[in-house]
């Protein structure tokens, strides 16, 4: 996958993490190799560890540590993704099979759980009792938001604020954690870390947004699984919550049923009541309100380059395509 210009900054950085990434995943199982490597080397943006590189660039700190917690941010994603696939059958992940589809759910989840547990080994290293309740409490959140998420699931009554909960917990929480801890390692003043911390959470909150929207308006080539998964497994994400909101008591009929239902039978009525209620632009739109949140943390923050790519990450956050 194509390296976003405003990594520049860090692109060296980000060598040293995927030499950390390699390094801790040795174990004397296996199968843990196999399926750890499998998902670990099956691309993405490394975004999380990158703003946490960023961040702790653009608080002046240049120790190791950095790599070290850049390297756990990734192993806590990854295992969420090992679980979230598990839990959602998702066949493909990034334009190839899921872990779980080439190795089966039982090793996923497994594997996942020793991705957890290696993190938190690793945090150890840092020797802060501040960075690990940072990543112990994202840890929990991001936990719990799973758990909302699928509680949410085939459920129509599920509101905007509701669903943005699920975000927060879910995938803001980890962007949120990465950029603290950059504060935190630079030790900052407590205005810069919370200004980075909130704008980890903004971009995190928008780069979902943004996913949501792709599910339906992408292209399934570019975002690397099929369009209508959402939809699939019944999740009432902003467009279909907007969509309701704003279509006729028929509109709202027709994606009431699909999400109760799941599948992918009614996915042409639904992105035609989508369309024709401007739902897409709507989730864009406070997607982009959450871009500008997070360009407005940063004031804070003195000029750097690393500011600078913290600033163009926030409008990639929306921009993007895949």
């Amino acid at each position: 996958m194509q390296t976003p210009p405003f990594l520049a900054p860090v692109a060296a950085d980000m060598r040293r993490v995927d030499e950390v990434i390699r390094a801790r995943l040795a174990s004397d199982v296996e199968l843990v190799r196999q399926v750890a490597e499998y998902i670990v080397a099956g691309g993405g943006k490394r975004l999380r560890p990158a703003l946490l590189l960023l961040t702790a660039g653009a608080a002046g700190f240049r120790g190791e540590a950095r790599c070290e917690l850049a390297a756990v941010i990734e192993f806590i994603h990854t295992a969420t993704l090992l679980h979230d696939d598990v839990v959602d059958e998702s066949p493909l992940r990034r334009g190839r099979e899921t872990a779980n589809a080439a190795f089966g759910n039982a090793a996923s989840v497994l594997v996942g759980d020793f991705l957890y547990s290696r993190a938190f080994q690793m945090m150890l290293s840092v020797d802060s009792m501040r960075v690990m309740r940072v990543l112990a409490d994202a840890t929990n959140t991001i936990a719990e938001g799973e758990v909302l998420q699928l509680m949410n699931c085939h459920d129509p009554e599920v509101g905007e604020a509701r669903y943005l909960e699920v975000i927060r917990r879910k995938t803001a929480k980890l962007f949120e954690a990465a950029a603290r801890l950059g504060g935190i390692l630079g030790d900052c003043t407590p205005a810069v870390e919370q200004g980075l911390a909130d704008f980890g959470m903004h971009v995190g909150t928008a780069f979902q947004l943004i996913d949501d929207v792709l599910d339906y308006a992408g292209n399934a080539g570019e975002i690397g699984k099929s369009l209508g998964d959402d939809l699939a497994e019944g999740k009432p994400t902003l467009p279909l919550i907007r969509a309701m909101a704003a279509g006729t008591p028929e509109q709202s009929s027709v994606v009431r049923s699909a999400i109760a239902q799941g599948g992918r039978d009614d996915f042409a009525r639904v992105r035609t009541v989508i369309d024709a209620t401007g739902a897409l632009a709507y989730a864009r739109a406070v997607a982009e309100r959450e871009s500008e949140a997070a360009l407005r943390a940063l004031d804070p923050l003195p000029p750097s380059k690393y500011k600078d790519s913290l600033l163009e990450l926030a409008t990639f956050s929306v921009t993007r395509r895949s």
